[in-house]
């Protein structure tokens, strides 16, 4: 059978070591006779289950003492509402940085519950010679009094991300769905981190928040108790049932990156693959990227086929020989390779030997 290379943007690929794990464990874990997903969150073995995954994060991104770590549920989106409510009290104003979609997405809900009035957004994209790079204001000259100032990273729509930090005089709260844990940061550049975790750490359904315990003295907004940060930190991520499966693989998962090496052997891995995949996209005149070299991300390698009348035949073969998922989001189009750190480095090998091939036969 031919080797399968998921590059879906998520859910996505996870470690291969670690589904192979929970596939030997599901029936059978911890020696206890019962899977995972029958216990007690509240019993004595998944506690030790959750202060190992805690320790482990807390190591593979060297999170200060004074940040919280928390596992909720929700994803991505359900902390785009989760912010506001609890950060933004009855008159608190906000400042949202849009990149591209998701970080859009995170302003419509902010508005949502805000209003328009309370929530400030900046596009930071801008179109240099055909290409989209982003450029930051000069943030020293705006005098509001802002809680928070919210951006996105990594957009995997869109393949941008942004790698210097933001020096500004708010609290920075930044959605790293698409890029936790694929290279190193420094927490304390940060009021708080969220995640959804179906593309570097685990399944759908659970999200990871590290969050600055002086954040959790902001007045909030009514909401729902789930979503409360002071109750998610007073009951350690269990006011309720937490999603016990996807919890149990982010912590296979962290103990992978831990054997790999760590954040930093993983950063490595991925300018690896980001390079060669984007070296052949720049060599080959069949095809052509949209984003300026220094915005590239290394997890959503977007990329268009100069004739996009072949884009569906580039698909189909793609797929045949084992690459699958290629396909750009509806919004976009064109093709997007997403290089998670589950994906190996034979993967964008494989990837990158195919659209050579392609363009040879097509030219």
């Amino acid at each position: 059978m031919t080797a399968i290379y998921n590059f879906c943007a998520g859910p996505a690929m996870l470690p291969k070591a670690v589904m192979h794990k929970a596939q030997k464990e599901l029936l059978n874990w911890n020696d206890m006779g019962t899977s995972v997903m029958e216990i007690s969150h509240r019993s004595k073995e998944f506690i030790a289950l959750t202060e190992q995954a805690e320790a482990d994060l807390r190591s593979l991104m060297d999170i200060p003492a004074n940040y919280h770590v928390l596992f909720m549920h929700g994803g991505g989106r359900g902390q785009f509402s989760a912010v506001v409510n609890n950060f933004l009290g009855d008159d608190g104003r906000a400042l949202y940085l849009v990149d591209g979609s998701w970080s859009s997405a995170a302003v419509v809900e902010a508005k949502k519950l805000a209003g328009d009035s309370n929530i400030d957004t900046i596009n930071i994209v801008e179109v240099s010679t055909g290409k989209n790079r982003i450029q930051f204001p000069d943030f020293s000259v705006i005098e509001e009094n802002y809680r928070y100032l919210h951006y996105c990273p990594n957009e995997t729509v869109d393949g941008i991300e942004v790698f210097e930090p933001l020096n500004c005089q708010w609290p920075v709260i930044a959605d790293m769905s698409s890029n936790i844990l694929s290279r190193e940061i420094d927490v304390s550049q940060f009021g708080l981190i969220y995640a959804g975790a179906q593309k570097n750490i685990g399944p759908s359904g659970l999200s990871i928040v590290i969050v600055r315990d002086d954040m959790l003295m902001l007045p909030s907004l009514p909401q729902s108790s789930i979503m409360d940060y002071k109750l998610a930190v007073k009951h350690g991520s269990m006011y309720n049932t937490p999603p016990t499966f996807a919890w149990y693989l982010a912590a296979e998962v962290f103990d992978w990156l831990q054997g790999m090496g760590g954040v930093a052997a993983v950063e490595q891995i991925n300018i690896e693959k980001a390079e060669l995949l984007y070296q052949c996209i720049d060599e080959v005149d069949f095809y052509t990227s949209a984003v300026a070299i220094e915005n590239r991300s290394r997890m959503n390698v977007t990329f268009q086929l100069v004739n996009a009348e072949l884009d569906s035949v580039f698909l189909e073969q793609a797929k045949n020989a084992g690459l699958v998922a290629l396909k750009g989001h509806r919004s976009v189009g064109g093709m997007r390779a997403s290089l998670y750190n589950a994906m190996p480095l034979e993967g964008v090998i494989a990837l990158v030997d195919f659209m050579r091939i392609f363009a040879e036969q097509h030219a």
